[in-house]
């Protein structure tokens, strides 16, 4: 180490959000970052601990102390290049982890001051390619082919691991441009667009084919691909939004938050959307039913188009501010997080259950909501929903569901690919992904929705399974 006792004189310094008067008027990512002098600074707070809690938190297995400092020495291509023997696309790790590593760093745990790993991150690879570090790599071709439905982060992953280890790859995307949650799902406020398609440029140019607008089973048939291919992996992640099937849920006005994300990206992309399908917020009270991270998306989403009022309601109680006794280290803190988006603008409630929608004219008006307590479980199980009988009417034009995914059936994941019924019977996808046959699957689509470093592993380790495989 070059300075073993920096983090006692340098306290954490990160780069900050733009202003957001600037910020409502693009979607720009929000994000800054610090000049190179200070970014080293910042990643001699690594004290190269013993045992690095970091990178037993980090689902990817990042060798964060060997690269903070490596940054730290000004080393900034060695540093690159142990980034990348772990992680295969920092550039998004970098700005949309949400940082399990500094969860678990040592400066949290004892002083609340963690290194700046994952801005650390993202600086890193930002020079790499500005300095053109990454050069296109050609492996030595091995005559197999391996097809990737979905390309979303567990797919690229796939398809970047096995088209270094010399298979053809093919990537399968139903939608008009590669990148999954990662394109249609994050705000471009979150992740700047640009950023997926230089990686995808790469992949292209390394060998890697990839066919938009491509539904297998549609466009292509399923027996063609488990032909031609000596392998396929199915990476489709899981799609399918928890819905609220109550009175009024069919009013016009209430949407899916991925209709929204997902229509607001494909506009910035200038992807032509039908004007009768538009969903806008201008002008409009918004509601916002789920606390997370995609309702927090919608009400940055929301501000930006020029809002009148965003409100966001959540079932569960409000989290502790800092520290929550209930989940103590190594546990993930369960804590009151205030985004970006929420600075920019939205009332936030908690205990609050949905009961029906109300509407004129066949659109929403209103959500009638009730309050609720929460019972403590005496066995440690989840605690018991009391209803109150207090409710009251939230007025809103306009409503958007993000309550998170379903979980995908474990058969669904393979009814694409036209197994045969006996092979459906009992299908679990096993640890190293393999289904049945010559089909793999990864993801979110054996895991059920999940963080997109959770999506990246998991496709690292399917990737290995399917070279096994065909070894």
């Amino acid at each position: 180490m070059g300075n073993p006792k920096a983090f006692l004189t340098i306290h954490r310094q990160e780069a900050g959000n733009r202003p957001i008067q600037d910020r409502l008027r693009d979607f720009s990512e929000v994000e800054q970052t610090l000049n190179r002098h200070d970014r080293q600074r910042q990643a001699s707070r690594c004290m190269d601990c013993g045992v690095p809690f970091c990178h037993w938190a980090c689902p990817i297995g990042n060798k964060q102390p060997e690269w903070q400092d490596l940054l730290y020495k000004g080393k900034w291509e060695e540093a690159y290049r142990a980034l990348e023997q772990t992680c295969d696309f920092p550039e998004f790790t970098g700005r949309i982890c949400p940082a399990l590593c500094e969860k678990s760093c040592v400066l949290k745990l004892s002083a609340d001051e963690p290194v700046t790993i994952r801005e650390n991150e993202v600086a890193i690879i930002e020079a790499a390619f500005r300095e053109e570090y990454i050069k296109p790599v050609k492996p030595v071709r091995n005559g197999k082919k391996v097809a990737v439905i979905g390309s979303g982060p567990a797919g690229l992953t796939v398809a970047n691991q096995l088209n270094r280890k010399g298979y053809e790859v093919t990537v399968f995307e139903k939608d008009e441009l590669p990148g999954g949650l990662l394109r249609f799902g994050i705000p471009n406020f979150k992740l700047n667009k640009q950023i997926i398609d230089r990686r995808i440029r790469l992949m292209e140019k390394e060998g890697i084919l990839f066919k938009t607008n491509t539904m297998v089973g549609k466009d292509i048939s399923a027996k063609e691909i488990t032909k031609s291919f000596n392998a396929v992996c199915v990476a489709i992640g899981a799609e399918t939004p928890r819905d609220l099937p109550v009175e009024g849920r069919k009013l016009k006005g209430v949407h899916f938050a991925l209709e929204l994300l997902g229509q607001q990206n494909r506009l910035l992309q200038d992807i032509n959307i039908p004007p009768k399908s538009i969903i806008n917020a201008k002008d409009k009270r918004v509601l916002v039913i789920g606390g997370g991270d995609t309702g927090s998306d919608c009400v940055g989403t929301a501000n930006r188009h020029g809002a009148l009022s965003v409100r966001q309601i959540e079932i569960m109680p409000q989290p502790p501010v800092n520290y929550n006794p209930e989940t103590p280290w190594p546990m993930y803190p369960q804590v009151l997080k205030t985004s970006s988006s929420h600075e920019e603008g939205c009332v936030r409630q908690w205990n609050l259950a949905t009961c029906r929608f109300t509407g004129e004219n066949n659109h929403v008006k209103g959500v009638e909501v009730e309050k609720i307590e929460w019972i403590p479980s005496k066995n440690g199980e989840r605690p018991e929903m009391k209803m109150t009988g207090e409710k009251e009417i939230i007025e809103a034009d306009l409503v958007l569901l993000a309550m998170g995914f379903i979980h995908p059936e474990q058969e669904g994941l393979v009814k694409e690919l036209s197994l045969p019924t006996n092979e459906r019977k009992n299908i679990a996808v096993n640890p190293n992904g393999h289904t049945a046959g010559n089909i793999f699957a990864c993801g979110d689509a054996t895991s059920g929705a999940s963080l997109v470093v959770t999506a990246m592993a998991s496709g690292k380790k399917t990737a290995d399974s399917i070279h096994l495989f065909l070894s």
